[in-house]
């Protein structure tokens, strides 16, 4: 991808204190499995960095838990923001989802937009969440019975970020917290 080469050797010349290296896509690939921990950040077109996203959310643990973003850095267009999985059809009522990529990207865009607080307030409640040992897990496959890994935010009390009282976001959990619980038992046939 010459012209991509070309457009980050340029922007680099503009920030020296920047270090920065160019890889080749699989050789990239095999160090962020082999190595993750010597990248901080990883600038990529759009098709590599979709692959990429996936690969080094899957060695963190899970596709589930990684937020991504498409940003235009001049705010003339729209930027994008989503959970590495996106919509994850294939796996829709199953209840093995793991959902922490959708509020965390939310917090990526509320960054993005300049509402600081709020992002840190979301991302607190996330954090929380996930700490509580009464939030409930996705499932395990192999287990019959389906986890209502979405209804910890429908239990949790919320206020509104309006309020000038409330510390917190009304994102309140792991799951929105309009959400209705699901159910902890499979319909019986």
């Amino acid at each position: 991808m010459p012209l991509w080469d070309e457009v980050v050797a340029s922007v680099a010349t503009g920030h020296p204190g920047v270090r920065w290296d160019a890889e080749l896509i699989d050789a990239l690939a095999a160090k962020a499995v082999l190595e993750p921990e010597r990248f901080d950040v990883i600038v990529a077109s759009t098709l590599f960095g979709d692959i990429l996203s996936d690969l080094t959310a899957a060695v963190a643990g899970s596709i589930g838990i990684a937020p991504s973003a498409n940003l235009d850095p001049t705010r003339e267009f729209p930027s994008m923001f989503e959970p590495v999985h996106g919509s994850a059809p294939d796996i829709a009522g199953k209840g093995v989802a793991n959902l922490v990529g959708t509020p965390w990207s939310a917090v990526m865009m509320l960054d993005h937009l300049g509402h600081g607080e709020a992002a840190t307030a979301l991302m607190n409640a996330v954090r929380d969440c996930l700490r509580d040992p009464a939030t409930p897990r996705p499932r395990d496959p192999a287990t019959p019975r389906p986890a209502p890994a979405t209804s910890a935010g429908a239990r949790r009390p919320s206020r509104s970020p309006r309020s000038p009282r409330s510390p917190r976001s009304s994102y309140d959990g792991c799951g929105p917290s309009a959400a209705p619980p699901l159910p902890t038992e499979p319909d019986a046939p």
